[in-house]
């Protein structure tokens, strides 16, 4: 037992005393206050703990806030999905089954990107760094591609493989544009089909339709454009269709909110049924589930 005096000139002298009680779980230290020359007082015993912040997690989550790269943690990348990879945003270093680096990539979606790889070029694809950026807008996400990239080229002397200009394994190159649809021959000609019969038969009749404001090349809405890269960048096989065209869509906006109950722009149809708009397509791309869906 430790015992300490504290007195000043305006206040009456106190005692601390450090008590081991053998009877309290885990031997937690009692503390006690006494004003001499009162009899001592015993506070019950405190437990404190240090308090952290983390994000809720599945057990055998593989989650990493952002490092450097050597400190990073090197984790093997499994055949199929078992989730143990957050769909978080950020960005991931994969290596070979030699460890060596072989590509340094950012992504929205971390499980979707690594098992992405590792299907496409599993021979290239053996374990994986993984780092989370909270708040992950884009120069967030280019600043930790940035420091992961010239941490690797400075310890090396080079870049890796699948970063070096014009490789096309890791990076896929953007496919040629396809034209927006048109429903009608322009609006000065009379339908013979009700607007809302030929929509029924385009959605039925493609896997996956976007009606989005603008076109696909120059979206005119921050809604339409999130829909139209998200499509994209899951290499999505979709036809995309403005429904500010009064010309070749003259009333399509009007028929398709009765046809679909659905009130705002973008809609997205797949497989004949309505997705919904830009914020349902971002968290099912967000989840990883975009492209089973659209696999369906």
């Amino acid at each position: 037992m430790a015992a300490f005096n504290l007195s000043s000139p305006a206040h009456p002298q106190f005692s601390f005393r450090i008590f081991s009680n053998s009877s309290l779980s885990r031997n937690t230290p009692t503390l006690s206050f006494n004003s001499l020359p009162k009899p001592t007082i015993l506070l019950p015993s405190t437990s404190l703990k240090q308090k952290t912040h983390l994000k809720s997690r599945r057990l055998n989550v593989v989650v990493s806030a952002l490092k450097k790269l050597s400190e990073a943690e090197l984790v093997t990348i499994p055949s199929e999905d078992n989730g143990i990879f957050p769909s978080d945003s950020g960005v991931y270093a994969i290596y070979d089954g030699t460890g060596d680096l072989q590509f340094v990539g950012i992504t929205r979606n971390l499980a979707a990107s690594v098992l992405t790889h590792k299907k496409s070029v599993p021979d290239l694809c053996s374990s994986v760094k993984v780092g989370v950026v909270e708040d992950p807008d884009k120069n967030a996400l280019t600043e930790a591609w940035k420091s992961w990239m010239q941490e690797h080229i400075s310890a090396t002397g080079k870049v890796p493989p699948g970063n070096e200009q014009g490789n096309t394994i890791w990076v896929k190159k953007a496919p040629r544009k396809k034209s927006d649809l048109r429903l009608t021959p322009g609006r000065n000609v009379q339908l013979t089909v009700p607007l809302e019969e030929l929509i029924d038969k385009l959605v039925k009749e493609n896997k996956v339709v976007a009606f989005i404001k603008g076109s696909r090349s120059a979206p005119l809405c921050g809604f339409s454009q999130r829909v139209v890269a998200i499509l994209e960048n899951q290499g999505v096989d979709y036809e995309s269709v403005d429904v500010l065209d009064e010309e070749y869509n003259n009333g399509l906006r009007e028929t398709l909110k009765k046809y679909s109950n659905w009130p705002t722009f973008p809609q997205i149809f797949i497989n004949g049924e309505l997705v919904g708009g830009c914020d349902i397509l971002t968290t099912l791309y967000e989840k990883g589930e975009l492209a089973n869906l659209v696999k369906q």
